[in-house]
Formats: structure tokens, C-alpha cells, sequence
């Protein structure tokens, strides 16, 4: 009886020791149009809020107008619906003003 209770205890000690989720890493210079469209929700919205913020603190700005998100957000999809093979980034700095 004690063997199992201690053998239940290790595989419990195991099993909460890993990781809950790995780490992931994404480099935002290589992700192509096409990558970003066939992207989860989630992962779109997280890509997508990090260049914003990436961009809009190049252009030192410090106000987010939900009128320019939406319509460089526009802007860029009809760049990458034309531009598939571009980089998301270049859509980004072409098209953001």
C-alpha cells in the first residue's frame, strides 16, 4: 500500500513539474502576408497589437484612434489580399500613415 501511495505521489511531483505551455518565439521580419492570413484569431490579434505598438512608437506616437487603426488595418489587408509573398512588416510601413 505504501508503494502505490509513494509511486502516486512521484507521478503527481512529475506531472505538475512540466511546463504548462512551451515558450514560443516569432520572428516578426519573416512572416509573410499569406503566414498571417492562415493565422489563428488570437495569434493575429497578438501580431497585430505588437506592430501597432512597434509602429506607433517609431512614429512617437502616444494616442491610439481607433478611426486610424481601423483604416491602415484596411489599408494593409488589401496590400496583402494584392502582395501575398510580401512581408506583413513591409504591408505595415507602406500602408500605415
Amino acid at each position: 500500500m505504501n508503494r502505490n501511495l509513494i509511486l502516486g505521489g512521484v507521478f503527481a511531483a512529475l506531472i505538475m513539474a512540466a511546463p504548462a505551455s512551451a515558450q514560443v518565439t516569432i520572428e516578426m521580419s519573416e512572416i509573410s502576408c499569406k503566414d498571417f492570413a492562415g493565422y489563428e484569431p488570437a495569434l493575429k490579434d497578438f501580431i497585430a497589437n505588437w506592430m501597432r505598438g512597434y509602429f506607433m512608437s517609431k512614429k512617437n506616437l502616444t494616442v491610439v484612434d481607433s478611426q486610424y487603426v481601423k483604416r491602415n488595418g484596411e489599408k494593409i489587408a488589401r496590400y496583402c489580399k494584392k502582395l501575398p509573398k510580401s512581408s506583413l512588416m513591409d504591408a505595415v510601413q507602406k500602408n500605415a500613415r
